[in-house]
């Protein structure tokens, strides 16, 4: 992803000018759908007495344990120093309730995962970056998880067996894989990273050697031979066994089979698609969908179905400036959320990020099943 600190010295391309075929929000949707601003990065969350930091990333939902039917959204900021996670809190009806800061003080926390086990994994994206394990409630504190790598984490996806997978967003970066000692417990484990093997597009596993390595040790991706490079790791997802991943340097969705090591292309973006600049992912389990966001291209998140056809979902035009990040759906799957990392704000338009929602018809839309 873009490096942040010079978010402010770019030139401000996000408008607040209305644009053609957008709704009030600057948003272009599909007919039938709507859109609302949850959260505007530096002002008072509605609902709430929380501020919104900066630059919101990565995202994802959990259902509230507390409330039937309520859920939590758990945002990244990727921010340098003084980044973190934000969890809004929502009512059955969709209100926001309450909204807190459930990790401070970490810097660029990029993109991340859901655990099966119903905790955030927040990314810090800088070369001595760690994973943080977050309560979506706030109710126990967040805890930095060493074990799993230090290195420029991008995102984390959890397959049923209970490792967790991990991209690195370095031109070139690796692909990881964290076992850990007890299933659900991320504070020991095996680090690995993915090296050629003697099989075309087969995974060989290998230990690495210095998992959290000082500045005067070689990096994670620099410890092993034939670790396989992979262009700007970017966002993660799985169905449990089968995990997809995106690499922005070549607009590439990858797909491996977690069982066998076994990987391929799954599509490749840019040129005359309609998908470029391959990010954040969501996988949609109704219909086996994947959802992308792009950073570039026209600022859209594209349906991937899995014949794979590729459809716009929203877009953002007047916003190229920015980037589109943290696609997820509520616990039901009836609202879309995302985020443009530095939309305008206020009445300077600063580049400060904006969190979205979208409802609408969206079993038809995704062809769910069921």
């Amino acid at each position: 992803m873009l490096a942040v600190a010079a978010a402010f010295t770019q030139a401000c391309t996000p408008s607040n000018e209305p644009q053609v075929g957008a709704d009030v929000n600057g948003v272009v949707l599909p007919p039938g759908f709507s859109s609302r601003v949850i959260a505007r990065g530096g002002e008072i969350i509605a609902g709430t007495a929380l501020k919104y930091r900066v630059f919101p990333d990565g995202a994802a939902t959990f259902a509230d344990r507390a409330v039937a039917g309520g859920w939590y959204l758990t945002v990244n900021h990727e921010i340098p120093a003084t980044g973190g996670v934000t969890s809004i809190r929502f009512a059955p009806d969709g209100r926001v309730v309450g909204a807190k800061a459930i990790l401070a003080d970490t810097a660029l926390n990029c993109a991340g995962g859901a655990t099966p086990w119903g905790t955030w994994l927040s990314c810090e994206e800088w070369e001595g970056g760690s994973v943080w394990e977050c309560d979506p409630t706030g109710a126990n504190r967040s805890r930095r998880r060493g074990a799993m790598g230090v290195f420029k984490h991008e995102a984390a996806a959890v397959t049923a067996d209970g490792r967790v997978y991990m991209t690195e967003d370095q031109p070139d970066g690796a692909l990881y894989r964290f076992t850990p000692t007890a299933k659900g417990d991320l504070s020991a484990g095996l680090l690995e990273v993915a090296t050629d093997s003697s099989q075309v597009n087969r995974i060989r596993w290998v230990r690495v050697p210095i998992p959290q390595p000082d500045v005067s040790q070689p990096p994670c991706r620099k410890q092993v031979d034939a670790t396989i490079e992979f262009n700007g790791g970017e966002g993660i997802t799985t169905d449990g066994k089968t995990v997809w991943f995106t690499t922005k340097g070549d607009n590439r969705v990858w797909e491996l089979d977690s069982s066998t090591g076994d990987f391929d292309l799954r599509f490749q973006g840019g040129g005359s698609s309609i998908l470029s600049g391959v990010d954040n992912l969501w996988l949609d389990q109704g219909s086996g969908s994947l959802l992308v966001a792009e950073d570039g291209g026209d600022m859209e998140v594209v349906m991937l179905r899995p014949d794979n056809t590729a459809v716009s979902v929203i877009r953002l035009p007047g916003q190229d400036g920015s980037e589109v990040t943290g696609p997820c759906f509520s616990p039901d799957g009836q609202r879309l959320y995302f985020n443009s990392q530095r939309a305008a704000v206020g009445a300077l338009g600063l580049p400060l990020g904006v969190t979205y929602e979208v409802t609408g018809p969206f079993d038809e839309l995704l062809a769910r099943q069921g």
